[in-house]
């Protein structure tokens, strides 16, 4: 009986902890500032980190341009990349988005003439960011009215040849 009312006890000493930390967590977070950074992080990658200073504060309207859809790239062993590459842009900018547009051809050019050199191996052991920073170079170099400072990569898949 005494193991009960122990037990007892440290449940509920436990779930009025846990509700005194929610409502704490709630209070701080309806008077502090609207705007302000995260109180703490866990990690943090180059990518978002360059991301945030290069349109904080600047535009609260980005967006993620995948006007390039999904790529297949034939590999120099006669296997194919499945790619999908895409960047933010300010929605603000409608001369910079209508020049992404007039250049999406160039763009799936650009990414097909880096990969393509490339065998299946080589690829599983790609520097995924130097890759990232060789196309965007690329990419940059034929934009005018703007730039873009990062990209992302998804749906990279690599499909073997049957040969």
């Amino acid at each position: 009986m005494k193991i009960l009312r122990v037990t007892y006890s440290i449940l509920l000493l436990l779930a009025c902890t846990l509700i005194a930390i929610l409502i704490t967590g709630t209070i701080y977070a309806l008077v502090r500032a609207p705007g302000t950074g995260p109180v703490f992080q866990l990690g943090k990658s180059d990518e978002t980190e360059q991301a945030e200073q290069i349109f904080l504060g600047v535009n609260d309207d980005i967006r993620v341009f995948s006007g390039l859809g999904r790529l297949r790239i034939p590999l120099s062993n006669s296997s194919t990349l499945i790619l999908s590459i895409a960047f933010p842009y300010s929605a603000d900018d409608t001369a910079f988005m209508e020049e992404l547009a007039g250049k999406i051809g160039e763009f799936r050019a650009a990414a097909a003439d880096y990969f393509s050199s490339l065998t299946a191996e080589k690829l599983i052991n790609l520097d995924e960011e130097a890759a990232k920073q060789e196309i965007l170079k690329k990419y940059n170099a034929g934009l005018r009215l703007g730039r873009i400072h990062t990209l992302y990569f998804s749906d990279m898949m690599i499909i073997e040849s049957a040969f």
